[in-house]
């Protein structure tokens, strides 16, 4: 019996674990692609994408936080010395510091979100992400401005890196098959990327504006910053916030660092 076979997959771990061959090769040999001295897998489920990886030679940190799962990969991959195992929750977990990563992942749909977030706007070096997301996700994310999908997590991602979809993956590509289709992205890191404070002072920016999508930017900064502040920091206070492009986003949130701080949390 495969090890995918053998995992029994839990919906409480939004475990959906990836069998298409092809797929799999894609997402590997993106991986690898890059130049990071490191590999980072988030959530290797059975270890169909583990053992490709370690074929590599490169250290290979795991994180996963189905206790099943560690134990099927700490028997299978006990021999490999260049295999470390990180037992707990992705969003959070402390990871080893040191050169950057290339980071692989097929999330689980339930933590994807804030797993990329986590990746975005903390000190975490990483040369490149080849990440799997429900198809929906992953259209957020490359959504562009004036679209339904556009939203706060589009604007970050993109400041943050170049998106190029690598595959469409329909419910048959995953045993058990979800409801759902996916799809996997790959990020590139902008030389130009903000800064991770301005990250996080985007992201508090974007939640604000972004609160109710069919309100103007005046409604939704009422009571924390007046129509002429908004101007000021270049966001037309008619507008609604899905019609503006990132760079000004990063723009318009440099300028309220500047000058008004006190709209950022502590």
């Amino acid at each position: 019996m495969s090890d995918a076979l053998r995992l029994r997959a839990k919906k409480a771990f939004g475990q959906n674990f990836l069998v298409n061959e092809g797929a799999i090769g894609t997402i590997v040999d993106a991986a690898l692609a890059a130049p990071a001295g490191r590999l980072l897998e988030i959530g290797p489920g059975p270890g169909v994408l583990t053992a490709r990886l370690l074929v590599d030679g490169r250290p290979l940190w795991a994180v996963e936080l189905d206790p099943e799962a560690c134990d099927l990969l700490r028997q299978r991959f006990a021999p490999h010395t260049h295999f470390q195992l990180l037992q707990g929750d992705a969003v959070g977990v402390p990871l080893p510091a040191g050169e950057p990563w290339s980071v692989v992942g097929n999330l689980p749909y339930n933590a994807a979100t804030p797993i990329l977030t986590r990746l975005l706007v903390e000190d975490i070096p990483w040369e490149r992400l080849v990440l799997m997301f429900q198809l929906e996700v992953a259209q957020k994310l490359m959504g562009e401005s004036g679209t339904k999908a556009y939203g706060p997590l589009s604007v970050l991602a993109q400041l943050c890196a170049r998106l190029t979809r690598l595959a469409k993956l329909g419910p048959g590509s995953f045993r058990p098959a979800p409801k759902v289709e996916s799809a996997v992205l790959q990020f590139d890191p902008r030389p130009d990327a903000p800064s991770l404070a301005e990250r996080r002072a985007l992201l508090a920016v974007l939640h604000r504006a972004f609160a109710h999508r069919r309100k103007t930017l005046a409604n939704n900064w009422q009571g924390l910053l007046s129509a002429e502040a908004l101007s000021e920091a270049g966001l037309a206070p008619a507008l609604r916030a899905d019609v503006i492009p990132p760079s000004a986003w990063l723009s318009a949130t440099r300028a309220l660092l500047r000058h008004h701080p006190e709209v950022f949390p502590s």
